[in-house]
C-alpha cells in the first residue's frame, strides 16, 4: 500500500472536518448561540481527543487502522446530518462532539500509517508530506464552509461536508484492505504513566508541546496585538496568511534540511528563529514587518510537526507505534486547554508583550536543549 493513499485520505478527511468545524460554529451563530455557547463548542472539539487520543492508538496497535478510521469517518459525517434534519444547538453539540472522535482516531491512526508505510530513509519526506495535506485542508476546509454557506445555505452545506468525508470513506471501502493490520494481540491496559515511563519520550513530548503552545499562541494573540496596533482587517488577514505560506514553505524543504543537518539541529534551529522573531513582534506596528516577523515564525513552526511526529514514530517500541502517536496527540491537546487559559492571565496582568516575550524565552529553551542533544551525540 502507497504511503501516498494515507496523505490522500488524510487530505479528505481532514478537509472535512476543518469545513464541519467552521461549518457548525457559524451554524451555531445563527441559531442564536451565544460566545459562552460557542466557547463550550468549541471546548466539544477538543475533550474528546484528550479523553480517546491514548487509548485510539493502543487500538490501532491491535486492530489495525481501517475500521478505526471508518468509524471516526462515519461518525463525523453522520453528525454532520443531524442539523440537516434537525438544526437545532443541540444537535449542533452532538455533531461537534462527534467531529472531535473523527479527529481523534483518525489522527492518531493516519500518522502512525504513514509511520508504518515508509522506510526509516523516506520518515522526513513522507511525514512532512503529511503536514502539507493538512496545511491544504486548513486552506480548503474553511473556503469550501463559507461558499457553501453563501450559495446552498447552511442545510446543504451540511450535506456538502458529508459528500467530501464520503470520499475517504468510499476509498477505505475498496482499498482499506491493503492497510497494515493490527497485531490483534491483547496487551495488558497499563496506565497514561506506565506509556510516559518510555525512555526517550519526554524530550519529544516536551518538545511537541513547546511547539503546540507557539502555535497557539501566535493564532490567539497575534490577531489581538495587530488590532491594537491599528491594523486593518484585511492587513491582520495578509499578516495571518504570512504564516500560514510560510508553514507550508517549511515542509517542502524539510526533508533537504533534515538529509544535511539531522533532525534535532533542524528543530532547535527552528525552536530559535521562531523564538527570535515572537520577541520582535511587540516592538512592530507596521503591517509589513509583521508579516515579516509572522512569516518568520511560520518558517519555524512548520517544521516542528512533522519533526516531533517522526521522533516519536522512531522512539515508539515495536508494535507500540500507535500508542506513541497518541500520548503526543493527548499532551498537545491538554496542552491546548491549558496554555491559553496560563498565558490569558498573564496577558491580563502583564500585557500582550509579556506573552510574546515569555512564548519567545520557552522556545528559546526549547531550541538550546535540542543543540544539547545534538552536541551530547558528537560527543559520544
Amino acid at each position: 500500500m502507497p504511503v501516498r493513499f494515507v496523505i490522500a485520505l488524510a487530505l479528505f478527511n481532514m478537509s472535512s472536518v476543518r469545513a464541519g468545524r467552521v461549518l457548525i460554529t457559524l451554524y451555531a451563530l445563527k441559531l442564536g448561540a451565544s460566545p459562552f455557547t460557542i466557547g463550550m463548542l468549541a471546548a466539544s472539539f477538543s475533550v474528546i481527543p484528550i479523553l480517546f487520543s491514548w487509548a485510539s492508538g493502543r487500538w490501532t496497535d491491535r486492530f489495525g487502522a481501517r475500521w478505526l478510521l471508518l468509524l471516526g469517518i462515519a461518525g463525523s459525517a453522520s453528525g454532520m446530518l443531524l442539523p440537516y434534519f434537525l438544526p437545532s444547538l443541540a444537535t449542533i453539540f452532538i455533531a461537534g462532539t462527534l467531529t472531535g472522535l473523527s479527529m481523534t482516531f483518525c489522527n492518531v491512526s493516519l500518522q502512525n500509517l504513514v509511520g508504518l508505510l515508509s522506510p526509516p530513509e523516506r520518515h522526513a519526506k513522507n511525514f512532512s508530506n503529511y503536514t502539507l495535506a493538512g496545511s491544504l485542508a486548513a486552506f480548503a476546509g474553511p473556503l469550501i464552509a463559507g461558499f457553501s454557506i453563501d450559495h446552498a445555505g447552511y442545510d446543504w452545506a451540511c450535506l456538502i461536508v458529508v459528500a467530501i468525508a464520503l470520499v475517504p470513506i468510499s476509498m477505505l471501502a475498496l482499498r482499506g484492505g491493503g492497510l497494515p493490520p493490527g497485531s490483534g494481540e491483547h496487551r495488558p491496559a497499563g496506565n497514561l504513566w506506565h506509556a510516559l515511563s518510555a525512555p526517550g519520550i519526554w524530550p519529544v513530548l516536551a518538545a511537541s508541546s513547546v511547539a503546540q503552545v507557539a502555535t497557539d499562541l501566535f493564532q490567539f494573540y497575534m490577531p489581538v496585538y495587530a488590532h491594537e496596533a491599528g491594523l486593518s482587517p484585511s492587513a491582520i488577514g495578509i499578516v495571518l496568511a504570512a504564516y500560514s505560506v510560510a508553514t507550508f514553505t517549511a515542509r517542502i524543504f524539510l526533508p533537504g534540511l533534515i538529509s544535511k543537518s539531522g533532525e534535532h539541529k533542524v528543530l532547535g534551529y527552528a525552536f530559535v528563529l521562531a523564538g527570535f522573531s515572537f520577541v520582535l513582534v511587540p516592538l512592530f506596528h507596521n503591517a509589513s514587518l509583521l508579516a515579516l516577523a509572522s512569516f518568520s515564525i511560520g518558517l519555524g513552526m512548520g517544521c516542528s510537526a512533522p519533526i516531533t511526529m517522526m521522533l516519536m514514530f522512531t522512539r515508539s517500541k515495536e508494535g507500540s507505534s500507535g500508542e506513541a502517536m497518541g500520548l503526543r496527540q493527548t499532551v498537545d491537546n491538554l496542552t491546548r486547554l491549558v496554555a491559553p487559559v496560563l498565558f490569558g492571565t498573564i496577558a491580563s496582568g502583564a500585557g500582550l508583550a509579556a506573552v510574546f516575550w515569555l512564548n519567545a524565552a520557552i522556545l528559546g529553551s526549547g531550541g538550546l536543549f535540542s543543540r544539547r542533544r545534538v552536541a551530547a551525540r558528537l560527543h559520544d
